[in-house]
C-alpha cells in the first residue's frame, strides 16, 4: 500500500519524502498521531487524489503556512545573469577571506555589492542562483561555503516573507559568518581526519575570531556580528562558544545555523564526502527542537523541498538529469534537464517538465527514483555552468 497524500502538511510529519510505501505497523501508528485521513494507491507513485481511501481515527495536525512569493522572470532568463553574478561573487568571497587572514577591516563595500546582486537575482527568480550554489569544489570549500550560505539564507528569507532590507542583512550574515576561519591554522582548518580535542578547540575559536574581525570593521550591523559569533550555538545549550539556549540566540543566528549545517552536509569537505539533500534534511528534522529551532527548521525543509535546483536525479527509466526549477504546485515533479540516456551515456540535453506526468502527458517512467550528489556518474555541475544549459523543450 502506497501512501500518496495526507490531510496535513508532509513537513509536519516525520516522513521526509512526499509519498512512501507502508512497510510496518509502526508507520501506521505514526500516521495516526499526525493526521486523520490519508490517500493510498497500489501504485508506488505520487498522485493527486480527491477522495480519501483510508481513514485514521485522530485529529489532523495543523498546517503551517508561509507567504507565497512570485517570480518576475523565468529560470532561463535569470540563469543568464546568475552565472555572472555567481562568478563575480565567488571572487569577492575569496578576496574577503584573504583580507580577513591578514586582519581587519573586512572589505564591506565589496560584500555589500555582492549581497545586493544576490538579493536582486533571488527576488527575480531564486532557482537560478540556488542552482549555482549546488556547485562544489572541495579545494575551494570555505569561499564557496560562505557564498552558498549567503545565497541560501537570502532565498530562505524570501521564503519566510522577510522584507527586502532584512534580506540584505541575512545575506551579509551568510557571506561573513565564517570569516574567522581565516585566523585558524591551515593544518587544523584543512585536516582530513578527526580533530583532536586541542584542534577542535582551535577550530571552535573561529567564531570568536570572526566576531573580533567584524567588530573592528565599520558599518556592520550588530546582528551580523552576532551571527558570526553565534551560528554554532544550539537551542538546547550544547553549542559554542557561550552555550546559549533558546531565546538567548538571535533569530538571525538561528537562520544561519540551519543554513550553515545544511550546506556543510551537502558539500564535499576535506574530512567528509557530500551527502544527498534528503539526508541533510532528515538530520535537520531529527534535531529540530534540540539543536535547531523547530519552526524555522520545518520552514527550511519546506523551502528546500524534495528536489532543489541543481540536484542530480535518476529517473525510473534510468536516465539522469539536473533539476532546473521547482513546480510550486507539484514539488515532487520539478523541471529538469536530462543529460544521459537510459544507459547513463551522455546525450544531447533535453528539457523535461515532469509535471506533465500528473496531466497524463508524460509516461510514469519519468518519475524520480533517487538523488545523487554532484560528481556522481561523472556529472559535475561546474561543467554545465561553464557550457550553459539547454532550455529548449524536448
Amino acid at each position: 500500500m502506497f501512501v500518496s497524500d495526507l490531510d496535513c502538511d508532509w513537513l509536519v510529519t516525520p516522513f521526509l519524502l512526499q509519498g512512501f510505501e507502508i512497510e510496518n505497523l509502526e508507520q501506521i501508528e505514526t500516521l495516526r498521531t499526525h493526521c486523520k485521513h490519508v490517500w493510498v494507491t497500489t501504485k508506488t507513485i505520487p498522485t493527486n487524489p480527491t477522495t480519501p481511501l483510508l481513514t485514521i481515527s485522530a485529529e489532523p495536525a495543523k498546517k503551517t503556512t508561509v507567504p507565497t512569493q512570485s517570480v518576475s522572470v523565468s529560470a532561463e532568463e535569470e540563469h543568464r545573469q546568475a552565472r555572472g553574478i555567481y562568478n563575480t561573487s565567488k571572487l569577492v568571497a575569496h578576496n574577503i577571506l584573504n583580507s580577513a587572514a591578514s586582519g581587519p577591516p573586512i572589505r564591506i563595500p565589496d560584500a555589500d555589492a555582492t549581497v545586493h546582486h544576490c538579493v536582486q537575482s533571488i527576488l527575480r527568480n531564486p532557482d537560478a542562483l540556488l542552482w549555482m550554489s549546488k556547485i562544489r569544489n572541495k579545494d575551494e570549500y570555505t569561499a564557496e561555503h560562505c557564498l552558498n550560505v549567503c545565497i541560501l539564507a537570502i532565498a530562505f528569507g524570501r521564503h519566510l516573507g522577510l522584507p527586502e532590507q532584512e534580506l540584505y542583512k541575512v545575506g551579509t550574515a551568510g557571506l561573513l559568518h565564517d570569516v574567522g576561519k581565516m585566523r585558524v591554522a591551515p593544518a587544523v582548518l584543512n585536516k582530513p581526519g578527526k580533530l583532536t580535542p586541542k584542534e577542535f578547540k582551535a577550530m571552535s575559536a573561529h567564531v570568536v575570531h570572526g566576531r573580533n574581525l567584524l567588530q573592528q570593521t565599520p558599518n556592520i550591523a550588530k546582528e551580523v556580528i552576532d551571527a558570526a559569533h553565534s551560528h554554532h550555538e544550539r537551542i538546547d545549550g550544547t553549542g559554542y562558544p557561550r552555550k546559549l539556549k533558546g531565546e538567548d540566540i538571535s533569530h538571525l543566528s538561528k537562520i544561519i545555523s540551519i543554513v550553515d549545517t545544511y550546506d556543510a552536509i551537502t558539500s564535499h569537505r576535506c574530512y567528509a564526502t557530500a551527502r544527498p539533500t534528503t539526508e541533510a534534511l532528515k538530520i535537520l528534522y531529527e534535531q529540530r527542537g534540540q539543536q535547531f529551532d523547530t519552526e524555522l527548521t520545518l520552514a527550511f525543509i519546506k523551502f528546500v523541498g524534495l528536489y532543489p535546483p541543481g540536484t542530480i536525479v535518476e529517473l525510473a527509466n534510468g536516465r539522469l538529469g539536473l533539476v532546473l526549477a521547482t513546480n510550486e504546485q507539484a514539488k515532487h515533479l520539478p523541471k529538469i534537464i536530462c543529460v544521459t540516456d537510459v544507459n547513463k551515456e551522455t546525450c544531447k540535453q533535453e528539457f523535461i517538465d515532469l509535471s506533465l506526468i500528473g496531466r497524463g502527458e508524460l509516461s510514469e517512467d519519468h518519475l524520480i527514483k533517487q538523488l545523487h550528489v554532484d560528481g556522481s556518474f561523472g556529472i559535475h555541475l561546474r561543467e554545465f555552468k561553464a557550457k550553459g544549459l539547454n532550455f529548449a523543450i524536448g
